[in-house]
């Protein structure tokens, strides 16, 4: 898959709630994922670390509300989306938060992203 495919699958995917299913698919097993600084797991490799925080943020939510992702916008081996989420954190309670998320494709598959959001306070 050349990068407008990859970003079309993962919006896709992530639209239909399978979000797990897209890391499984699309992601490179040498990934590197990275949060805002001074965020848990700022940056971390590999797909099985990414599985593994994804299902910790998922433990995290105590309810899902809302969620949009936007069409994403490809340049050459990058696209970006926005993600809007609205979510009750079993320890922060509810948020609404909003995020671009960036990520680089090579040979058919995401093998960087990075997300840029506000910090919560």
């Amino acid at each position: 898959m050349n990068t407008q495919e990859v970003a079309n699958r993962l919006v896709e995917l992530c639209r239909k709630g399978e979000n797990m299913q897209a890391i499984q698919e699309l992601y490179d097993s040498n990934i590197t994922s990275r949060e805002m600084p001074g965020m848990p797991n700022e940056e971390i490799s590999g797909k099985n670390n990414v599985i593994q925080k994804s299902e910790e943020w998922n433990a995290s939510l105590q309810e899902f509300h809302a969620g949009e992702i936007s069409d994403p916008v490809v340049a050459g081996d990058h696209f970006t989306c926005k993600f809007s989420f609205d979510c009750t954190f079993k320890e922060q309670g509810r948020t609404q938060m909003e995020e671009i998320a960036m990520y680089q494709v090579k040979d058919g598959k995401i093998v960087q992203e990075q997300f840029f959001y506000d910090m919560p306070s």
